[in-house]
């Protein structure tokens, strides 16, 4: 560095030339006064005369960044199934029924180690947990925002996403990779309405599937009827979708704080999957909650417990049989011929 530069090495005070054969007079490495002009300075300091200098700290070095991860396309969570079982869940129901705050419950309380008999493992998609989760740490002045959660929009309105998240149970350290689809209500709609499936063709492949119902509308006297009966016509699509063995079905209550499902009610949407050969586990939940009675992401833990619990075993495919004298089988013929 000479006398009349910042650059290393440059001799421009002795030689009058750049060494980066720049213009003497223009080069952004040239000293102004007694401080050095250098190109793509950082926090810079001015001088008395108003002269730009060089920063008071170097600036620091970088650290590295996880990968931006936002929900996961299908093949994504085909490629996760090559290595590794994975739970796909189903996720149908009315807009503001209370899928998109299931889920953002859930992360809430594994994040914060309050889900009951479960511990975080593992995600893929932290980001897009994050996401939907955002509107449950905005307040009002102190209070609770109307709706704790943003409403889902799809990217690719042919396309689900899928959140990624591993969790290990504790009573038997076992860990199970969930496969969860945040999806707009207003797909569940239009598979009513019109009978579009290609978008929830992976239904073909779960493990099981929520139908959640907000129970404030289960408890309206106005409003019961037209649920079940939605609840109904989303059975009867599921069964024209889904060819051979169906997923076990859980029917989700939300709000469990506000409103307690009436036997009778519950009956009801019985007897309507049971006209399509169904029938669903009952779960009632409540995301968020300002009684103290039931805490925030009351009933998510029994809800998990029931997408993991293993159905009734089917018929051994080769099941065992010890030949005996009166029966005509193969191994008598042999042994009788021989």
């Amino acid at each position: 560095m000479s006398n009349g530069c910042g650059y290393e090495g440059c001799t421009v005070g002795e030689t009058k030339r750049c060494a980066l054969e720049n213009d003497p007079a223009t080069c952004p490495h040239r000293v102004t006064g007694s401080l050095v002009v250098e190109e793509n300075a950082g926090d810079d300091t001015i001088d008395s005369n108003g002269s730009v200098g060089s920063p008071v700290l170097a600036s620091p070095v970088e650290t590295p960044t996880f990968p931006p991860s936002t929900t996961l396309a299908l093949a994504a969570i085909d490629e996760m199934m090559v290595s590794r079982y994975v739970t796909v869940v189903g996720i149908l129901g009315d807009p503001e029924a209370g899928k998109t705050a299931c889920l953002a419950s859930l992360y809430l309380l594994v994040s914060h180690a309050k889900l009951e008999g479960w511990s975080f493992a593992d995600s893929r998609s932290l980001m897009a947990f994050e996401e939907i989760a955002r509107g449950a740490r905005r307040w009002n002045e102190g209070d609770p925002p109307a709706q704790m959660t943003v409403h889902t929009e799809m990217a690719d309105d042919r396309q689900p996403g899928f959140l990624h998240i591993k969790l290990r149970r504790r009573s038997d350290d076992r860990s199970f990779d969930f496969a969860l689809p945040d999806l707009p209500g207003e797909w569940s709609k239009d598979f009513i309405r019109t009978a579009r499936s290609d978008r929830l063709e992976f239904m073909r492949s779960a493990d099981v599937i929520w139908l959640v119902s907000d129970g404030r509308i289960l408890s309206n006297k106005e409003l019961r009827q037209g649920a079940i009966t939605r609840l109904g016509q989303l059975a009867a699509r599921l069964r024209a979708l889904i060819i051979g063995k169906m997923p076990r079905l859980i029917l989700v209550i939300t709000h469990r704080d506000i409103v307690v499902p009436a036997v009778d009610t519950i009956r009801r949407i019985e007897l309507e999957l049971a006209k399509h050969d169904l029938e669903a586990e009952v779960v009632a939940v409540a995301p968020f909650s300002d009684d103290p009675n039931f805490g925030a992401g009351f009933g998510l833990d029994l809800l998990i417990n029931a997408t993991v619990r293993e159905a009734r075993k089917g018929e051994p495919f080769w099941p065992d049989s010890n030949p005996s004298e009166e029966q005509r089988s193969f191994l008598s013929y042999r042994r009788d011929n021989d």
